[in-house]
């Protein structure tokens, strides 16, 4: 299962990058974030974790598998036999807008039943979470 939210902010990717990377954070202003633990000290690096707590599901442990600073970092966490990936990737268009896109990638054995049986929510969830940084980044920008 493999789905993608693209969409444009009207702030700087910069201070998309800070909410982006500021995970502990998430919770205040992403409601599918009920608590966000980072494990490992700030800045965000590669092998990073955090504990993620989101609605009807249990805490998964999260961690850095790619990260370019400014524009993009990937996790990744583990529960059996399936792996899920996600990808925040920041791309600055024209005029202090940008372009957020949240990847996201179920893979494993189960992979089918989880996107029959969850699909539809897990995408409604990235759509509700793209524009949470929408509105934050746009909020904080017209406060500066």
């Amino acid at each position: 299962m493999r789905y993608k939210n693209s969409l444009l902010i009207d702030a700087p990717a910069s201070t998309v990058w800070d909410l982006t990377v500021d995970i502990a954070r998430w919770p205040a202003f992403v409601p599918t974030m009920r608590r966000v633990e980072p494990l490992d000290p700030a800045p965000l690096e590669v092998g990073d974790r955090a504990r993620v707590k989101q609605p009807m599901q249990p805490a998964r442990v999260w961690t850095v598998t790619a990260l370019e600073p400014g524009r993009r970092f990937t996790w990744q966490s583990r529960r059996g036999s399936m792996t899920w990936t996600a990808e925040h990737e920041i791309t600055e268009v024209d005029d202090g807008r940008c372009r957020n896109t949240l990847r996201f990638e179920a893979t494993g054995r189960g992979t089918g039943l989880f996107a029959l049986l969850l699909g539809a929510a897990v995408r409604r969830a990235i759509d509700f979470e793209n524009d949470s940084y929408r509105k934050e980044a746009e909020r904080t920008q017209s406060s500066e």
